[in-house]
């Protein structure tokens, strides 16, 4: 199992110290590959776009819309 992490260096500023799941690029369940883009994440107003850091099955934890800070687990990959 390979979390999924909203890491601190997706911040340029730190000024606004949330951001927003935009939308998942793959469905709950789905299976990945490593380096396959997952997520897109809305952070200080520029899209940024995290990818599976390994291969497997996706377990989404967090929904679109939902508000995050670095740190945040968003979801998991299991190993196939």
């Amino acid at each position: 199992m390979t979390e999924l992490i909203v890491q601190p260096d997706l911040w340029i500023t730190r000024m606004l110290p949330e951001g927003i799941v935009e939308k998942w690029l793959v469905a709950d369940g789905a299976t990945v590959a490593s380096d396959d883009p997952v997520v897109d994440l809305r952070i200080e107003n520029q899209l940024r776009r995290l990818k599976s850091p390994s291969p497997g099955r996706l377990t989404i934890y967090a929904r679109p819309n939902s508000i995050v800070e670095p740190g945040t687990v968003i979801g998991r990959v299991d190993a196939a």
